[in-house]
């Protein structure tokens, strides 16, 4: 299967195609999703702890009547608890039919880019599980790093997440 997403990528490549993504910091590394999966960025807002939430769920959100699970990205990548400040966001997704809201240290802008530029994952040196980046670009002397949003949850978080959201 990874040979298939490999030449799926080479042939992106070809195409030249434009991205056209969001990026946000989480910690010192630069990420991006496709702003197409973004639905909005909220200013970070008072979270309603639920107990035994599944891991890395920091709470629920009320956005204009809708429930909303919020997990923080910083424990989700394994990246040590930081104060939030005046740029943390919320960045609200929909993944897999689920609506999820992911705190991120800040948002920096909308961007496109050429699928040219994207790179395969490297298989290491990075703290981050590669299942979850779809590729690697190179800007201005700093990575971006492309996330795969399906396999950022498992299938256990997101019934989790799911059965909250409907608890709620």
């Amino acid at each position: 299967m990874h040979n298939a997403q490999t030449k799926a990528k080479a042939g992106n490549a070809q195409n030249n195609e434009q991205l056209q993504l969001v990026s946000f910091t989480v910690g010192e590394e630069l990420f991006a999703v496709d702003i197409l999966r973004v639905q909005e960025i909220n200013r970070m807002m008072a979270l309603t702890k639920v107990p035994q939430s599944p891991p890395g769920v920091e709470g629920i959100i009320n956005l204009r009547g809708r429930i909303i699970p919020v997990l923080d990205l910083r424990v989700q990548f394994g990246f040590p608890k930081s104060e939030q400040s005046e740029h943390t966001r919320i960045v609200v997704i929909e993944v897999q039919g689920k609506t999820i809201g992911f705190v991120v240290d800040s948002v920096r802008e909308v961007m496109r880019i050429s699928s040219n530029i994207v790179e395969p994952t490297p298989r290491m040196g990075t703290s981050i599980d590669s299942s979850y980046v779809s590729g690697v670009a190179k800007l201005d002397g700093q990575l971006l790093i492309l996330l795969e949003l399906e396999n950022l949850l498992s299938a256990d978080s997101l019934s989790s997440i799911s059965r909250m959201s409907k608890a709620a």
